[in-house]
């Protein structure tokens, strides 16, 4: 919200959406104190109990994906222990496991009781990372992407009018703004993906190069 305010402006009331966060996948209330924990020990509003607690939860997350990435069966063995998965020859992990709706954490311990030990909180945390696995490592494959670009500088002198692919709506507002970087572009209000395409492509042409 800080960030629109800042970046964006208003010219109505603010709404709150979570269509607003760019990778609103990883901004879920199963790990709101992972994310938000950190931040509050740096400004010191977190107590020494609080802290504890957390460090102790970390661990048997760390525990936890780490068992399910090498807990592991055939699919003869699933098939035997009544999963139905395709007979491929192909092992699967535990975590692997965790991606097929029908199965749950608490199904996972019946096959590997060292599984039992996890409290509901992290057993919830490891269903919900197994479900959207594909789409968590996706959309930290976009973030890492924007931070190698996001530091990219735009020249003081970069004409935006000359650059194919914006609108002239976006041209004007990226020459009153001038954004300095990249990311600061995309954090303005209107600049599109397809905009940040366009503007990238051109900061990232040959010198000399007018094509």
């Amino acid at each position: 919200m800080f960030d629109d305010l800042v970046s964006k402006g208003v010219s109505e009331p603010y709404r709150m959406f979570t269509s607003r966060a760019e990778y609103r996948l990883l901004l879920r209330a199963d790990n709101a104190d992972q994310r938000l924990t950190p931040l509050g020990r740096r400004v010191g509003c977190v107590s020494g109990e609080r802290s504890a607690a957390f460090e102790a939860k970390l661990k048997d997350i760390e525990k936890a994906r780490s068992l399910l990435g090498v807990f592991a069966m055939s699919p003869s063995a699933l098939k035997k222990n009544g999963m139905s998965v395709a007979q491929d020859g192909i092992t699967r992990s535990a975590k692997r496991l965790l991606s097929y709706p029908e199965v749950t954490f608490k199904r996972l311990e019946k096959l590997w009781p060292e599984l039992s030990v996890f409290s509901l909180e992290v057993q919830e945390q490891m269903e919900i990372e197994g479900r959207y696995d594909a789409y968590l490592n996706r959309q930290a494959a976009d973030i890492e992407a924007f931070r190698r670009d996001e530091e990219l500088k735009i020249p003081a002198d970069t004409d935006f009018s000359q650059i194919g692919g914006l609108s002239n709506e976006i041209k004007e507002k990226l020459s009153k703004r001038r954004p300095p970087t990249l990311g600061a572009a995309s954090r303005m209000s209107g600049v599109t993906p397809a905009a940040l395409t366009a503007l990238l492509r051109h900061v990232r042409r040959p010198a000399g190069f007018s094509g």
